[in-house]
């Protein structure tokens, strides 16, 4: 098996630089797949950083991958998988399989789960390997170009849809209008519940209804936050900021939810008194199953829904790199694979 060629940081924080390694042999359960495309998740920079401490150098980047099937092991060729097939790897590339929540169909709260960039090297590579499992067939419909980004930051906010039971005529807030939160409105928008983004920055205001908001709330006016309190069934936090979680709780209907997406690494204060009086509840989840991803990737192309992207080569990843950390993204980037 020849080398892959991948862009590496060989220090926290460090620029990416050339760097190539020896997978050996193909696993009879993995899959391999030459990377075409593939999306920078802020992930990928917490990562670099080492923001969580657990990240190996040298580091290879890259969670968010869309590319063609060249290789399948001998018992990945039994799971409908073939050679030239395009597919897409996001935030996992291995489950065990035989742990209680594999068993349930939650292979992405599996206690061993293999994160992409986490102990393993990802896609910002010519190649990556994943388990069949997490192999997934891109749907028809679905631009490729684009659709890297719904692998991680994309089932991050479809994913609650489906295990909190969110149904079209629920009122729904989304907090942080970004890489998230851009998805999240066209997502609610398809669902057919009434979306109110809110934001710190009034000129997204007429994007965010582009989005598919139906209202915009400009989150420092402490008057317009006021009158909209106790309308929300629901306000799914996409940031990753600390907040003022008091007017945000009071946002909440009766029996609504907050629910967290974003990585707040701040400490949340948590008065009960806030909950216990109209029944609310406070919760957060990562990516979603292998069953929701499917679900979500077949919905996204059936109703049009694509994350806004840009595109640069993976020759120009510092670059990108920087854009990113500097917040002008808009609203994801997607390296084009030009090894």
């Amino acid at each position: 098996m020849t080398e892959i060629r991948a862009w590496a940081a060989r220090s926290a924080g460090a620029p990416l630089e050339s760097f190539s390694y020896d997978p050996g042999p193909l696993d009879p359960e993995d899959v391999e797949i030459a990377v075409e495309y593939c999306g920078i998740c802020h992930s990928d920079l917490s990562m670099l950083d080492n923001e969580w401490g657990m990240t190996t150098y040298p580091f290879v980047p890259g969670h968010e991958a869309i590319g063609r099937v060249t290789a399948v092991g001998e018992i990945a060729a039994r799971k409908g998988l073939v050679v030239g097939q395009q597919v897409g790897v996001g935030w996992n590339v291995r489950s065990c399989l035989h742990c209680d929540a594999c068993l349930r169909g939650d292979f992405h709260l599996c206690a061993t789960v293999q994160p992409t960039i986490v102990g393993n090297h990802g896609a910002f590579a010519e190649r990556l390997r994943a388990h069949w499992i997490w192999t997934v067939p891109v749907p028809v419909g679905l631009d490729p170009t684009a659709a890297g980004p719904l692998l991680c930051g994309g089932i991050t906010v479809f994913a609650p849809l489906l295990h909190l039971g969110i149904e079209p005529t629920h009122r729904v807030g989304v907090i942080g209008i970004g890489g998230l939160g851009h998805m999240a409105l066209m997502f609610l928008r398809a669902w057919g519940c009434r979306v109110t983004a809110f934001t710190s920055s009034p000129d997204k205001a007429e994007e965010a209804r582009g989005f598919g908001a139906s209202d915009v709330l400009p989150s420092r006016d402490s008057a317009a936050m006021a009158d909209a309190a106790g309308q929300f069934d629901l306000i799914l936090v996409t940031a990753n900021a600390p907040l003022d979680w008091n007017t945000i709780l009071g946002l909440l209907a009766p029996k609504g939810r907050l629910h967290f997406v974003g990585a707040v690494l701040e400490p949340v204060p948590v008065p009960v008194m806030a909950l216990l009086s109209g029944q609310k509840s406070m919760s957060a989840s990562p990516t979603g199953s292998r069953a929701a991803v499917d679900t979500m990737l077949r919905f996204a192309a059936r109703h049009g829904v694509a994350p806004k992207v840009e595109h640069f080569p993976m020759s120009r990843v510092n670059e990108a790199i920087a854009r990113l950390r500097a917040g002008k993204a808009n609203y994801r980037i997607v390296l084009d694979a030009d090894f």
